[in-house]
């Protein structure tokens, strides 16, 4: 394995690529080995023989290199979740627009602090769901159209808000928070403060969740909300 590293090391560090025998020299290794290598690299779409002989990564590398921007982008964002989770004593939630839709990103939770039950996908609840909505709050009415013609407004508890209109109405909010009372799951409430950059870029949403009756609480605390969500914006804004 040691090796096989190494040599992709090699690899990596020639743009336009590298032969056999100079990758062998730069590696350190046998050029016998460094041919079973680069043919084993290669079977498994991790190198690739240009037609003049010359050796570049793989494909199945550009995949690894994305899921790792993704790990490094949730190990800098689960400390501010997880200091947010503990001051409020409530599940704290990450979630963006992403390829046209919204998603959760990442959850931090816990024994005193247990997240919603996920029943149905946020992607097809953004309505029901104070995060949801406060992503919605972010768009141009055009965009906002387009996201419900493509997304119906699901009926998930007797609290959910169906009708276009007072959905649309919903989404203003003189303090930034968005509410969500028990529209997406009976004993749950939640809310949500943007996390959004001046290019609008970035759209997001940090939402917390609880019992209904300690909404009272939570919406006192849309301060420490938003410093976390300033923090995230920043995390985001430096990572991309």
């Amino acid at each position: 394995m040691q090796r096989a590293l190494r040599l992709m090391e090699a690899v990596a560090s020639h743009s336009s690529g590298a032969p056999a025998k100079q990758l062998a020299r730069e590696a350190r290794l046998p050029l016998a080995t460094t041919y079973h290598l680069l043919r084993t690299l290669a079977h498994e779409g991790y190198a690739t023989r240009l037609p003049d002989g010359f050796w570049v990564l793989g494909e199945r590398v550009e995949s690894l290199h994305g899921r790792s921007r993704t790990q490094q982008l949730l190990a800098r964002l689960r400390p501010a979740l997880v200091a947010l989770r503990d001051e409020l004593g409530a599940a704290a939630y990450f979630g963006m627009h992403v390829d046209d839709e919204i998603r959760l990103i990442d959850i931090a939770d816990g024994p005193r602090a247990p997240r919603v039950d996920l029943w149905v996908g946020f992607e097809d609840a953004a309505h029901a769901t104070a995060m949801g909505k406060c992503v919605l709050s972010q768009f141009d009415d055009e965009r906002r159209r387009d996201y419900l013609s493509r997304h119906p407004l699901v009926d998930l508890t007797p609290h959910t808000i169906t009708e276009p209109g007072r959905l649309m109405r919903s989404l203003s909010s003189s303090s930034g928070l968005l509410l969500d009372r028990e529209e997406y799951a009976l004993g749950t409430g939640c809310a949500a403060v943007p996390v959004t950059d001046a290019t609008g870029s970035v759209r997001g949403a940090l939402a917390v969740s609880c019992r209904p009756g300690k909404l009272p609480k939570i919406e006192r605390a849309a301060s420490q909300m938003r410093a976390t969500a300033e923090r995230i914006q920043r995390t985001l804004t430096l990572h991309s």
